[in-house]
């Protein structure tokens, strides 16, 4: 494994976050969903269950999505995805919000995760809930991965495109 998986503390900025060889990817929202996995890469990876301490899943302000927060006393539940390949990596890094930084976690297990860590703003005190995005917001944002992939697609078949980036889910 690369040093960064050892390294608790790694944290990589938008402009540097991918960490060569960073195949172990620990989701704990919308990523846990395979129609959105699916919609995004075209399979669904391997995955194992994965708790990361003293973090929580919170609820943002105008989002449908979480962000993983500092939670001193909590566990988040959430899924280790662990054979993506470096375009799939690069992929749901395009994917992810600019606003994240991406971060080496201890989980529970003893492994290490690269983890998409929201930086404060905008929190809600609730928790993001898994059930109640499944019922609301899944169809829709499964769909909309879907488009996201296929202009991400088109963009690297086409190299006078724009880079794909999002602006927002």
């Amino acid at each position: 494994m690369p040093d960064a998986y050892t390294a608790p503390s790694a944290i990589t900025r938008r402009s540097d976050r991918l960490a060569p060889g960073a195949d172990a990817l620990f989701v704990y929202g919308t990523l846990q969903f395979s129609q959105v996995l699916d919609a995004l890469l075209g399979r669904i990876p391997a995955s194992t269950p994965a708790f990361a301490e003293h973090w929580r899943a919170a609820a943002l302000e105008r989002r449908v999505y979480p962000g993983l927060v500092p939670a001193p006393g909590r566990t988040v539940p959430g899924l280790l995805l662990t054979d993506l390949t470096q375009d799939e990596v690069r992929a749901l890094d395009d994917f992810e919000d600019d606003a994240y930084d991406l971060r080496c976690l201890p989980l529970t297990d003893g492994r290490f995760g690269w983890a998409y860590v929201w930086p404060g703003h905008e929190v809600l005190e609730a928790d993001w809930s898994f059930d109640r995005f499944a019922d609301r917001h899944l169809a829709a944002y499964a769909a909309r991965c879907a488009s996201l992939a296929a202009a991400r697609s088109h963009r690297a078949d086409h190299p006078e495109s724009r880079p794909w980036r999002r602006t927002g889910r």
